[in-house]
């Protein structure tokens, strides 16, 4: 059984969305990056801290400044919450999911090509699947 992944919260999340963009980075790098931060660089330190313990980032103790990095990929992580939205929120409907997305926002015909391409690929997928 795979192992559950931990849930960031929020701030974590922004945490790690620095990290996924800037890569390994010290506790200084990742608050100075934060968009109009209003938490001060000690709040930023203990949330990376607790992140650490949790496992979602890990931690190069080898240099006076720790540099810190995202232990879970980005898409693995979208991937986690987004399942977990879509089994709340929808009832576990990823077709009411889009379909409610498309129907509030004007998709571009770049999306929309993106989209009917998956969709192909997941039919063409699913054909052989249940050819098996």
């Amino acid at each position: 059984m795979k192992k559950k992944l931990p849930k960031p919260t929020e701030a974590e999340l922004a945490l790690l969305s620095v990290l996924w963009q800037r890569g390994p980075s010290t506790v200084r790098e990742v608050h100075d990056a934060l968009p109009d931060s209003a938490t001060g660089y000690t709040t930023t330190l203990k949330i990376l801290q607790k992140m650490f313990d949790k496992g979602l980032v890990a931690r190069d103790e080898s240099q006076r400044s720790h540099v810190y990095s995202a232990a879970i990929a980005a898409e693995q992580t979208q991937r986690q919450l987004l399942r977990d939205f879509v089994r709340r929120v929808f009832a576990g409907s990823p077709a009411r999911l889009v379909m409610q997305a498309l129907s509030d926002e004007a998709a571009s015909a770049e999306d929309l090509a993106a989209i009917r391409e998956l969709l192909d690929d997941l039919e063409t997928k699913g054909h052989k699947d249940s050819q098996k």
